[in-house]
Formats: C-alpha cells, sequence, structure tokens
C-alpha cells in the first residue's frame, strides 16, 4: 500500500510539471506596456496587435499612407493598423482632448511647434531605448536623429528633412559673370557676387526671411535665436543683430534686393523675379526647391549658404515626426511600424519624399531613380547638407509664433528707413525677453 501511494504521488509531481510546461509553450510570458520584453512585435510576434495612427495632411497623403498601412499589414499578419486623419486645424483639435484624457492614439505625427509641449508633458515615449533594436538607424545621420530631442530624450522620429540654401537660375547667374556659386563663399562674396547683379540690370535675391536667416546667421557665430531652454533669446551681444540686419537693409537700398512695396505687390511665386528671369535666386528651404523649378520650367540649382562658419549655421530642420504615445501598450510594434516607414524601400516608392527628404541614405539612392529631376537635386543637396552642418539643438519655443511676427516687422520697419537696425536690436530685446519670460 506505501509503495501505491507512493507511485500515485510521483505521478501526481509528473503531471504538475508537465501541464507547466505545456502552458510555458502556449501563453506569452511579455508584458504589454512598452518595453519590457513583451511579444507585442510585429515581425514574428504570434499576440495579435492593433495600433492606432493619426496624420494630418491632404488627400494624397491620406492615400498614399493608407497604402503603406496595408502594405505594412500584409507583411505583419499580426498587426492591424486603425487609421485616423484629418486636416491640420481639425488634427490637433482632436489630439488635445485624446491628449488630457491620457488616450493618444500609438502613433502620432507630431511637428516642430508642438513636441516639446507634448513631450514635457510627459505625452510622448522616449525613443532612444527602440535605436538598434526595433528601428534600424544605421544609415541616418545623428544630425538627423537629433532633430527630435527634447532634453535627455528622443520624443519624435524625423520623417523627412529639409535645408537652408540659395535657389539659383545657373544662366542668369552666368549672364552676371558669375559660373557658379561657389561651395565656401562668404558674406562678403555675397554683397559683391550680388553687386554684379544689380549692374546687369536685375535683382540677386528677394530678401531674407527675418528669423529663419537670422537664426542662421547667429548659428555661424556659436549663437542661436533662442536659449536651449526657450526662457529668452539665445545671443547677448545686439551689434550681432545690427550687423546681419545692416547688411539686408543695404542690399535694398542698393538695388540688389527689392523694396518692401515691391514684394508686397507678388501674389505668388509666379510672380517672383527668378522666375521670370528678372532675377538671379531665392533664399528658401530645399523642400520649396521643386516648386519653383516647377513653375519656371527650366533648370534650377541649389547653392550653399554663405560663411565664414556655414557648417556651424547649417542645420538639417525636421519636416515632421512619427512619435510614440507613452500611454501606448504596444510601444514596441509601433516602433517597428515608423522602422517600417523610414527604412523599408517598397514603403518609400509610395511614400515619395512627399514629407520631406527620406532620412535613409538607403532610401534616397533607391528612390532617386523614382523621383523627378528636381527632386533627385534636393536629395543631393541635402545628402550634402548631412555632413556639412550641425544638430539643430532645441526645438524652438511655444511663444515663437510671437517672436517670428516681431521680428518680421522691425524687418520691414528698417527696410523702409523708419528704424535704424541699432535702435531695431534694443527694441526687438526688450520685447522679445518679455515674450519669452524674462
Amino acid at each position: 500500500m506505501k509503495v501505491r501511494k507512493s507511485l500515485i504521488l510521483l505521478f501526481g509531481i509528473m503531471m504538475v510539471f508537465w501541464l507547466a510546461a505545456c502552458s510555458s509553450d502556449n501563453t506569452s510570458t511579455g508584458k504589454d506596456n512598452g518595453t519590457d520584453g513583451n511579444k507585442d512585435n510585429a515581425n514574428g510576434g504570434e499576440e495579435e496587435v492593433t495600433l492606432r495612427i493619426a496624420w494630418w495632411g491632404d488627400q494624397t497623403r491620406h492615400d498614399y499612407t493608407n497604402e503603406v498601412i496595408k502594405l505594412f499589414e500584409e507583411k505583419n499578419p499580426n498587426v492591424k493598423v486603425e487609421a485616423e486623419y484629418a486636416s491640420w486645424d481639425d488634427y490637433w483639435q482632436k489630439l488635445a482632448p485624446q491628449a488630457a484624457a491620457n488616450e493618444l492614439p500609438d502613433i502620432i505625427q507630431m511637428d516642430l511647434s508642438y513636441i516639446s509641449q507634448y513631450a514635457k508633458n510627459n505625452q510622448l515615449a522616449d525613443l532612444n531605448p527602440f535605436f538598434g533594436e526595433q528601428i534600424d538607424t544605421s544609415n541616418i545621420a545623428d544630425t538627423i536623429i537629433s532633430g527630435g530631442e527634447v532634453g535627455d530624450g528622443v520624443y519624435g522620429f524625423n520623417l523627412g528633412v529639409n535645408a537652408l540654401g540659395f535657389n539659383y537660375d545657373p544662366e542668369m547667374l552666368k549672364e552676371i559673370g558669375v559660373d557658379a556659386i561657389p561651395e565656401d563663399w562668404t558674406w562678403d562674396d555675397y554683397k559683391e557676387i550680388s553687386a554684379k547683379a544689380k549692374d546687369a540690370g536685375i535683382y540677386f535675391d528677394t530678401g531674407m526671411k527675418a528669423d529663419v536667416f537670422f537664426n542662421y546667421y547667429l548659428r555661424t557665430q556659436g549663437k542661436r535665436l533662442y536659449a536651449e531652454d526657450g526662457s529668452g533669446l539665445g545671443y547677448d551681444d545686439d551689434q550681432q543683430f545690427t550687423d546681419f540686419f545692416t547688411m539686408a537693409k543695404e542690399q535694398v537700398d542698393h538695388g540688389v534686393t527689392p523694396t518692401p512695396d515691391f514684394l508686397a505687390q507678388l501674389t505668388g511665386i509666379e510672380d517672383d523675379p527668378v522666375v521670370k528671369q528678372e532675377g538671379v535666386g531665392v533664399w528658401q528651404w530645399s523642400n520649396q526647391f521643386v516648386g519653383l523649378q516647377q513653375v519656371a520650367d527650366r533648370p534650377m540649382e541649389i547653392g550653399p549658404m554663405p560663411g565664414p562658419g556655414a557648417k556651424e549655421g547649417l542645420f538639417l530642420k525636421p519636416s515632421m515626426f512619427f512619435s510614440v504615445s507613452e500611454n501606448s501598450k504596444h510601444k514596441e510594434a509601433a516602433a517597428e511600424f515608423i522602422n517600417f516607414f523610414i527604412n523599408d524601400e517598397e514603403a518609400n516608392k509610395l511614400i515619395l519624399g512627399e514629407r520631406g527628404v527620406p532620412v535613409s541614405s538607403e532610401i534616397k539612392e533607391a528612390l532617386k531613380s523614382e523621383v523627378s529631376e528636381a527632386q533627385a537635386q534636393v536629395f543631393d543637396y541635402v545628402e550634402w547638407a548631412e555632413e556639412n552642418s550641425t544638430p539643430m539643438g532645441a526645438p524652438d519655443p511655444a511663444a515663437a509664433g510671437q517672436i517670428i511676427e516681431l521680428l518680421d516687422s522691425l524687418s520691414e520697419q528698417m527696410n523702409y528707413g523708419q528704424i535704424s537696425p541699432k535702435d531695431a536690436a534694443k527694441n526687438f530685446r526688450q520685447q522679445a525677453e518679455s515674450i519669452l519670460g524674462n
């Protein structure tokens, strides 16, 4: 009898271990709240996952993004992606209450003007843990990734980039006696070359957007328009303001750049002097080059920014980001969708750089045969800028819009001769520091 009881006990113990082993083979032990070993990953994960993704844009963007989603779902049958999209204004109106209720979509298209706010409110996940794991960054420059930094974390992955440059008509440049824009040209070279345009009876450019190019000028001298924490201006010496805007005003006074009255009469890009072959070029972001070339309907080129300090001044501006919400229960799967969006060649042949020049060097190369010649020129210029620029730094503060309006107003007053650059520098500092909180 004792032997029989022992056998029954031994058999019972064996059954417990056998059932436990079976259970472990069929049950996921991972967590479902982010990076703690969850098995909701897209590639090979067995758990059914539903991701919500939200973006703003026009119908073209909606259509191709939905095609990319279908492609992702075909390659990852365990993942279902629910799309939520709207126009710019409606998008942010919908996103705000979702953020307040802690119910943001898993993947959010994020803008440079909002990323600091959402990150500082702990509504976005730091993407650093996913780099080298779910998100392959091996073909992406550090200066591109850093565009999504807020504090010590990366809270948005850059979907495309733009860079400042001089977009010009090479034939008009030759007409004033200059073969090409030198890669290492300086502000003195700029003034000398532009004077030749005046002598030829045409404009050299249409001026520089005050906040954009003053910030570039400051960066060439180791400063920037805003302090890193957004609490004030990022430069202390008002002589830098005076020097830059004195140069800009003199260009108008000398007839190299049109007057404010002339510019106010332009109703669209089709009226731009360079389009009408009455000017050499325009200062603008690289994403505006294709539109300029299409309207001009002739070959155009992209030249670099003047120096000295051009590499320090130039940076890659994110067109927009994909962020992962902090409330997402499927952070790894969300990160893998972002990886697919930026690194999958088939997906990018649908996207075709609509969200900005692709951030992956391999994707850029693969798409060159798929895009227009003008778009390929933009790809090449941004690729050059990746190697000849520095990190963007902190995103603009929430009050940047007011600062831009103030600077635009003062720039116009200076060009009209209503205020001197020296007085405008003091005026700007006083009002800007008040707006930014000092």
